[in-house]
């Protein structure tokens, strides 16, 4: 368990606490003593979850559904957070979709979805937030997801990787204009990290590749010198960290987590 006293009685507002990042990340706050507003857009996934870490408290998860791709959907679930459990403290965007497709074979859909999810989503959620902080006054943090492919692209992973390096760019302007309210804006860039999102790329990239869905996990572990693939755990700590007390001074910055696979 890690220990920041400052979360006790926070009010978090998180997305995507349905994938196996987004839950450890939720687990943690609640055991710091938070209030988690834990939202999905996959309702009935969620509740079970909610309920498991309000019964181990000692904060609480509530869940609630959010279609971040829509932009009144978030504003009313925004709006009811904070009618509900007072302002908010921290944000945490941790909703998000991937595909894999070569590039010569990817229509209008498969960009758009992991732009609308990805990128606008942030957007969205980050606004409302960012509105509620700056009207109570609130020296907020908000974490983003972005990915190692927000900072170096990959191949079938074009659009994925766009929308990623979006989330770079949107938290440095974002850190920017809400640096005198004093709120700190910065993203975490992960590399493989095991989770069910992985589990369907491996078999997708192996498609792709000709190769069993083992041998293309087993070559993210052989370009990670740490040599192992990242685990929720991991980036649950450094988000964690961005949102507590002793990332003060940082913002604006998009922070490895990548068992020195990526080293800018």
């Amino acid at each position: 368990m890690l220990s920041y006293p400052e979360f006790r009685n926070k009010t978090v507002f998180m997305t995507g606490i349905g994938g196996a990042m987004g839950a450890k990340i939720a687990e943690h706050f609640v055991e710091a003593g938070s209030t988690v507003i834990g939202t999905d857009i996959n309702i009935s996934r969620i509740t079970p979850l909610a309920s498991e870490l309000t019964e181990k408290g000692p904060g609480k998860c509530i869940a609630r559904k959010l279609d971040v791709t829509n932009d009144d959907e978030t504003r009313r679930v925004v709006d009811e957070t904070a009618s509900g459990f007072g302002p908010i403290d921290i944000l945490i965007n941790c909703a998000g979709v991937s595909s894999m497709i070569k590039i010569i074979d990817m229509d209008d859909k498969d960009w758009d979805l992991n732009f609308d999810v990805n990128s606008k989503g942030v957007f969205h959620v980050s606004k409302y937030v960012a509105r509620n902080m700056i009207e109570n006054g609130t020296k907020g943090k908000i974490v983003s997801i972005a990915s190692m492919a927000g900072k170096l692209a990959a191949p079938y992973l074009v659009h994925y990787s766009a929308s990623k390096f979006a989330v770079v760019g949107f938290t440095q302007g974002l850190a920017l204009e809400l640096a005198e309210h004093h709120i700190n804006v910065n993203c975490v860039c992960p590399a493989w990290v095991k989770t069910e999102m992985q589990d369907r790329e491996v078999v997708w990239e192996g498609r792709i590749r000709g190769m069993e869905p083992e041998e293309v996990r087993d070559g993210y572990v052989k370009m990670t010198p740490l040599g192992r693939l990242g685990q929720p755990e991991d980036v649950a700590r450094l988000v964690c960290f961005l949102a507590s007390d002793q990332a003060e001074f940082m913002t604006g910055q998009a922070v490895n987590i990548t068992g020195g696979a990526l080293l800018i």
